[in-house]
């Protein structure tokens, strides 16, 4: 059995601006739901049984709490805004479990949802939908990967050292000293992806980072530079590294088998026909 776990904020994302726009009978824009539909169609076609979506129900989460510039929705095209909850209908209409999040990350879901089928001996392998980088320290040898529907690349464990210079269990620190523009938190000043992963690859976490450069057993530009930022900042280090792990024990489901996909609800063909898709109409 495989389980597909799918990012339903980057699947929006990435085609309100792939696709053209396109609005039903009330006006409202329907463009990027439409082609989600069929992107989920499509891997049912593909084979995949066992499915879940995950979303982010309001931009918001704790972390901004933690962190008051974390990404919030702020300057989103409203037209992609407005159709989170028109997609979480439909996919539900569809017959696919969704995860609508709002104090937590649809990340946060993921990770969740990955950590609870890992139990599941039935499962041979979990296949988390998307290119985030984020979702990289979920990674779990060759049974939990990320799957880049895209481009059709899997990133199992080795694919992430390879990707990161780190291990999927380091990606929080890894994240913490490079930062991530796209979360809005800066990391720390002069720490670069290479030296990073230099530093990571032997002391895997932050903790265990040596403020004494002399003990650090790397080759690294500025070594003393370096640490002395990372002393200097350290506790804001814990705080990006908190930002970056995704909770992973969020109660979602009570078995992999809520997952199996069994077709389309009695809701669906309204939905369909809201769509303006044959491709969709015919689904019933």
């Amino acid at each position: 059995m495989e389980v597909y776990l799918v990012d339903g904020t980057y699947e929006l994302f990435r085609h309100f601006y792939a696709v053209p726009s396109a609005k039903d009978a009330r006006g409202q824009e329907i463009g990027a739901v439409r082609a989600v539909l069929h992107s989920m169609l499509a891997m049912t076609r593909e084979g995949a049984t066992h499915i879940a979506v995950a979303t982010d129900h309001v931009i918001e989460s704790f972390r901004n709490k933690l962190w008051p510039e974390y990404k919030t929705g702020e300057g989103i095209d409203s037209n992609l805004l407005a159709q989170f909850p028109l997609l979480e209908e439909a996919l539900t209409a569809l017959g696919i479990l969704v995860w609508p999040m709002i104090e937590y990350e649809a990340d946060d879901a993921l990770a969740s949802a990955a950590n609870a089928a890992e139990q599941d001996p039935r499962v041979d392998r979990i296949l988390i939908c998307t290119p985030d980088k984020d979702l990289a320290q979920c990674v779990r040898k060759t049974r939990i990967v990320q799957f880049d529907r895209r481009k059709r690349a899997v990133r199992d464990e080795a694919g992430v050292i390879e990707k990161f210079g780190v291990e999927p269990a380091s990606i929080p620190d890894y994240l913490a000293l490079v930062g991530d523009a796209a979360d809005g938190y800066p990391g720390l000043k002069g720490w670069g992806a290479k030296s990073t992963a230099a530093v990571l690859s032997q002391f895997k976490h932050l903790e265990h980072i040596p403020l004494d450069p002399r003990e650090w057993r790397v080759s690294v530009t500025s070594a003393a530079t370096l640490a002395a930022t990372f002393k200097r900042e350290r506790e804001r280090a814990f705080l990006f590294r908190d930002l970056a792990t995704l909770r992973t024990e969020i109660p979602l489901f009570q078995s992999v088998d809520d997952l199996l996909w069994t077709g389309p609800t009695s809701a669906f063909p309204a939905l369909a026909a809201r769509m303006d898709s044959p491709q969709l109409n015919r689904i019933q």
